[in-house]
């Protein structure tokens, strides 16, 4: 199943975990995104990252992917707020 973190570079936040999703879950929370692929490493903010923007990033194991997904890192530039509602209009 998909994580999502969310990271705050303004807060020295690197990510933190707030969501395990399933791909269908996934796909309603990240539709009409970007989303950049990083690679198998988490994305690390550095020193200098301290004025940039809020971001997320969801991470795919190997077993769990999909023909739209592969395994690793994605940065998913959005306000994260927005993606808080999209995680609570997710019906359980």
């Amino acid at each position: 199943m998909p994580n999502l973190y969310f990271c705050q570079p303004h807060a020295k936040n690197q990510g933190m975990l707030r969501a395990v999703l399933s791909l269908h879950e996934c796909e309603k929370v990240v539709d009409n995104r970007e989303i950049t692929f990083f690679g198998e490493s988490f994305p690390c903010l550095g020193d200098s990252a301290t004025g940039a923007p809020d971001f997320a990033v969801l991470r795919f194991a190997a077993g769990e992917t999909n023909g739209k997904w592969r395994a690793g890192f994605y940065r998913v530039d959005s306000d994260l707020t927005m993606l808080n509602d999209a995680l609570r209009q997710l019906q359980r």
